[in-house]
């Protein structure tokens, strides 16, 4: 597998919700763990520049063969459209993207595995690279729909502001 080959997938829900909603929503890492099957816990490394570009944060990551934590990157936070980080600072590039939809929002969830990441995970893994990248695309393809109804169902509850 080239080291230059970008992985991409994409998914998208309409929620009944605002756009500013449901980008506090999703822009809030520190409620991560309440809908994502892996990640269970994100907290900010610094409070004073929490969800803004460039703030880094840290997530907690949880399968039943492994657990682990990585360090992330914001890379676009603007406010009812769009709010993305990077892992590890060229891994993985994961973001949600916010468009108006009649009385509530249609949030895109995407997922690029960089460049930065094959490349890591060739060093790392060896002959066993390309297994290992399957078995990461297989997660995001599998997440990103849970994910996207577990937003769906919070936000569409009125518990969007509330800390579970």
């Amino acid at each position: 597998m080239s080291s230059a080959e970008i992985r991409h997938h994409q998914e998208s829900v309409t929620i009944n919700a605002s756009t500013d909603s449901i980008y506090d929503l999703v822009s809030d890492i520190t409620r991560t763990g309440e809908w994502s099957p892996v990640c269970t816990r994100c907290w900010w490394e610094d409070d004073v520049t929490a969800g803004q570009v460039g703030a880094w944060f840290t997530g907690r990551n949880e399968l039943p063969h492994r657990t682990w934590e990585t360090r992330s990157q914001v890379v676009a936070a603007e406010r009812g459209r769009e709010f993305a980080w990077v892992v590890g600072g060229d891994r993985v590039r994961w973001g949600y993207t916010l468009a108006p939809a009649g009385t509530g929002t249609t949030l895109t969830e995407s997922w690029d595995f960089l460049p930065g990441g094959i490349a890591l995970f060739e060093q790392k893994f060896g002959d066993d690279a390309p297994a290992q990248i399957a078995d990461r695309t297989r997660q995001a393809l599998d997440g990103i729909p849970r994910t996207l109804a577990a937003i769906k169902r919070i936000a569409e509850s009125g518990t969007s502001d509330d800390r579970s």
